[in-house]
Parts: C-alpha cells; sequence; structure tokens
C-alpha cells in the first residue's frame, strides 16, 4: 500500500509519498512552491537535498513559472506595455519565476496499492507590478515504485491574456559525475553573453552520448524528441514530457556532484526574444507532464 504523510520539520511542511517498506519515495514541500526535495527509487536517491547549498541560490526542483531562466534586466513589453519585474539575480535579471518561493496547499490525495498521488496548488490574489496578472497553478505528483510523473496545470483567471513559459529545476545527485552521462537529440544549441542572456541559435549537433566528464556545464538545446537519459554509475533514468516542442538546460553547479537537468517550454529571456514563448487567454488553461522512470 502507498500511502501519503504530511510531515513538519523546522517549520516546513512536507508530504511525503512512499511505499510500505519506503524503498520509493518522494517529499515535496509546500512552502517552497511545491518542489520535489528528495525523490528514490528501490533505496536509490535520485534527488536529495545537498548540504551547503542553500534553496535560494540553488533553486533547486522549482517550477519555473510564468517564466523560466532569466529576463534581462526584468524588462519586457507586453501587448503594447512595459512592464519591471523585480530583479533577484544580484539585481541584474529577474531569474527563475514568481512561483518557486510560493506557500502551496494541499488540495487532494490518494492512496492505492500500488500508487499513490497529491495535488496541490496556489492562487495568486495579488497582482504584482511585474506581472499584474492573476493566475492558479495546481500540480500533481504520482508516485509508483520507480517511476514518478510531475503535471502541472495552469489556469488564467485574470481579464486579460499573459505571456508565459514553464519548466522544471531538478538536480539529480551521482556517485561520479564525471563518469556519468546524458543522452538527448538536438542539432541546434543556445548561445548565452556573459550575464546567460540569449544570444542565437546556433546549429550544434549533439553526441549520441553526451559524456559530462569535467565539463562545468550551463548549456541549452533546442531538443527533437521529448526524451532524455541520465545515467550514472549507480542508476539509470529517463525524463520524458508529452510536449512536442521542448527545450532543455543543463547545469552543473561547481563543487557538488550534482547536475540540473531542466525541461522548458522556452528560454532565457522568452519574454524578450519570443523563443517558446506562450499566450493564456482569460479563462483558458495550460498543462503539461513531465515523468521520471527508473530504467535500472
Amino acid at each position: 500500500m502507498y500511502t501519503v504523510e504530511l510531515v513538519t520539520k523546522n517549520e516546513f511542511s512536507f508530504l511525503e509519498l512512499r511505499n510500505k517498506d519506503k524503498t520509493s519515495l518522494a517529499r515535496i514541500c509546500l512552502e517552497e512552491g511545491g518542489r520535489l526535495q528528495e525523490l528514490k527509487f528501490k533505496n536509490i536517491f535520485l534527488i536529495k537535498e545537498p548540504p551547503n547549498l542553500d534553496y535560494k541560490v540553488s533553486y533547486a526542483s522549482s517550477i519555473l513559472f510564468p517564466f523560466v531562466s532569466r529576463v534581462q534586466a526584468g524588462k519586457y513589453s507586453f501587448q503594447g506595455k512595459d512592464y519591471q519585474l523585480d530583479c533577484n539575480q544580484a539585481d541584474e535579471n529577474a531569474l527563475h519565476g514568481l512561483v518557486y518561493n510560493k506557500n502551496f496547499k494541499l488540495i487532494e490525495k490518494q492512496e492505492n496499492t500500488h500508487n499513490c498521488s497529491v495535488t496541490i496548488g496556489y492562487k495568486e490574489t495579488k497582482k504584482s507590478k511585474g506581472f499584474p496578472f492573476m493566475y492558479e497553478i495546481y500540480i500533481t505528483y504520482i508516485l509508483t515504485n520507480k517511476q514518478i510523473s510531475l503535471s502541472v496545470q495552469i489556469k488564467n483567471t485574470d481579464t486579460k491574456s499573459y505571456p508565459f513559459t514553464l519548466g522544471w529545476h531538478p538536480y539529480f545527485i551521482s556517485d561520479n559525475l564525471s563518469k556519468s552521462s546524458l543522452s538527448f537529440k538536438s542539432d541546434k544549441k543556445i548561445t548565452f553573453d556573459e550575464n546567460l542572456i540569449t544570444k542565437e541559435i546556433v546549429y550544434s549537433k549533439s553526441p549520441e552520448i553526451f559524456k559530462i566528464e569535467d565539463k562545468q556545464l550551463d548549456d541549452c538545446f533546442i531538443l527533437n524528441a521529448n526524451n532524455i537519459g541520465f545515467t550514472t554509475p549507480s542508476y539509470q533514468i529517463e525524463i520524458t514530457t508529452d510536449l512536442e516542442d521542448n527545450y532543455l538546460q543543463i547545469y552543473t553547479p561547481p563543487g557538488f556532484s550534482l547536475i540540473a537537468i531542466e525541461p522548458m517550454t522556452g528560454i532565457s529571456n522568452s519574454f524578450n526574444n519570443k523563443i517558446g514563448l506562450q499566450v493564456l487567454e482569460p479563462n483558458a488553461s495550460y498543462s503539461l507532464t513531465w515523468k521520471i522512470k527508473l530504467i535500472n
């Protein structure tokens, strides 16, 4: 039997989804944007809160909405109006959206023989200066023996349309990152300036096996398929989505045996360059699903 338990620790509230013997477990932090703080299958940790890497710096497993990555100087225009977002990256750029620190509420939970699930939600009730629009966001996590799915639904509860991109920022651990590798299909890469703002799209065919070795990565790719593989000496996983148009950001923080594998619907500065940018009309909804599956 799979169960869901509410756990409180250090004034934070967590939902723990787990099987009977706790060999498969997902821990979700409600106060930090409903992020997936821990994930393990068959007693192997894929995601685990790293020591000495503050969430305010890492944004580990945060949901990125209404924009992914960066908005240059926090400035953008939409439908003839200019907006200024708060610049939460060293007062230089707006970074990783607006919901990473929101307090999500439990909407529903289900406990079954072969899986369990929770749906959590956040309703924006105050229009911010930089994004003066009303929205609701719901996240449903479903845990099985060797898979977790994360479904996100956005609802426009405003009377006006607004722009958006959507992404996810999970970090995966490896007992030997230099001997780990990625697999994905791409023949286009994004080039950045010194502030990681998009410059242009260039042709760059990725190898079938992308070896991490000693690379310090902060790279973005346009994907030709909706699956990403990650292989470490301890485990192999596949990350999939139900979208056709996908972007991938990969990042290795210096000094940690971690890699951020970030599926996104847009790229850095999408609010200005329009790459991957979508518009959500009043009363409309948008949804997508990401899945992580343990292969071995």
